[in-house]
Order: structure tokens, then sequence, then C-alpha cells
């Protein structure tokens, strides 16, 4: 009821509605998968509209929802660097507003400090709509999806909405690769 709601220009109920609601219109855009560097403005940056990876669906889904992953995630990295991935994997030695929140290691990070960091299981029913996955793709490719509230063509598994090349799609794909992470947020 309340993604109808958002539908006709009513506000929706919850923060997870939001982010439904916002994840899945990003999938009427045509994306071109794309994850160059680039700088952008601050606060409230974002690479341009047509481009984009899985991380440009969930930072635009945020958004959408009235979070800036960009500042949230650029605040807590200046406020305590070395907790963050980045020193390790890029060699980074000080925060980049410009690319830090596009990255699925940094935002893992951030999930499960500011949101709630859950099992990873194998039981669909454990994924609820609203919540984060990541996971890592053949080549050591982590990746990052938000579960919609739709189910899989035989009702066992939630759908995902994410970006894995082709653009934003709905998709069945929870089980596709291995996991790597469950979280919930909500502000």
């Amino acid at each position: 009821m309340a993604l109808l709601a958002v539908a006709v220009g009513v506000q929706a109920e919850t923060f997870t509605d939001r982010l439904i609601y916002a994840a899945k219109e990003r999938t009427t855009r045509p994306v071109t998968y794309d994850g160059a560097y680039r700088a952008i403005e601050y606060p409230n940056g974002d690479v341009p509209d047509h481009l984009g990876v899985c991380t440009d669906l969930v930072i635009r889904a945020f958004r959408g929802a009235g979070v800036d992953l960009q500042r949230a995630v650029h605040e807590d990295m200046a406020a305590d660097f070395d907790r963050y991935p980045s020193r390790r994997i890029w060699g980074l030695s000080r925060p980049d507003r410009n690319i830090d929140h596009r990255r699925v290691p940094n935002l893992q990070v951030w999930l499960g400090r500011f949101g709630e960091k859950l099992k990873v299981s194998q039981d669909a029913g454990d994924y609820k709509p609203g919540d984060l996955v990541t996971w890592m793709l053949p080549g050591n490719l982590p990746h990052i999806g938000i579960v919609a509230e739709g189910r899989s063509h035989d009702g066992d598994r939630p759908l995902i909405i994410h970006n894995i090349g082709p653009g934003p799609r709905v998709e069945d794909g929870l089980f596709d690769y291995p996991i790597t992470g469950h979280y919930r947020y909500e502000p």
C-alpha cells in the first residue's frame, strides 16, 4: 500500500518503503555500467545519471529515501579512517569523498557500524525487503544489491534490485553468488 501511495505522490510510510521504491524507480532508467573514478560535488554528489555500478544504484536509492551515503560514509571515514579497508585494499592514506561511498567494502563497514549486521544464510526467509546483501562475484569482484518485496517465480526467494552490468534490474539472484554480507538499515 505504501508503494502505491508513493506512486501517486503521497509520502511513503517507512524508510524501507522509500528505499525500495527509489531502487525500483532506478530500474526504469538506462544506465551504462561504468565505475571510472570521477570528481563529484559534495555533499549529494553523483556521477552522471546515465552511468553507474552496483553501488551507484544503492547510493541513489538511499538518496531517494533521504540518506546521502556520500556524506555519511565520508564523515565516518574522516572520523575513523583506519576502521575502513581503504588503506589495505587501495593504498589510500585519507578519505576520498569522490569514491569512498562507491566501494562495496566501505559500504559493508558503514552498514555494519550504522545499521544491523545480520547473519549470512542460505535460508531465503532470513532476507527481508529493504535488506542489503553483498556478494563476491567471479574474479573477486564485490557486489551489492537491495532485497525487493517481490518473490521469484516459484515463490521461494525474494527478488534483488541491483546493477550487475546490463543496467539496474529486479531479478531472482539472491543465491547466484557467494553472499558475503547481510545488512538492515533504518535511520
